[in-house]
């Protein structure tokens, strides 16, 4: 976990781009599946992400759980961010 940490880190520094920065923590989980605790940190630094280029808070609401979770399993079963990608943005523009 130190070495996924380290890499996450390196990304996030690496990477101007706030809404590109915010994909990196929940793209951790291409890696491995995270716990729920994990999982709420890594929205949390999403938010952080977010909010450090402007854009709003954003919550994933508990009616949205089940997309969320299919477009976060796509991302990381199908290696394809696109429909997670599409499914934040919806959410931050709501």
């Amino acid at each position: 976990m130190r070495d996924g940490n380290a890499r996450l880190f390196d990304l996030l520094e690496n990477e101007s781009e706030p809404g590109v920065r915010a994909s990196r923590p929940l793209a951790v989980r291409l890696r491995a599946p995270l716990s729920r605790r994990k999982r709420r940190m890594a929205r949390f630094l999403m938010n952080a992400m977010l909010a450090s280029g402007g854009y709003p808070w954003t919550v994933i609401r508990v009616e949205d759980r089940a997309a969320y979770l299919a477009a976060l399993d796509g991302a990381s079963i199908d290696m394809d961010i696109g429909p997670f990608a599409k499914f934040i943005a919806e959410r931050v523009a709501a």
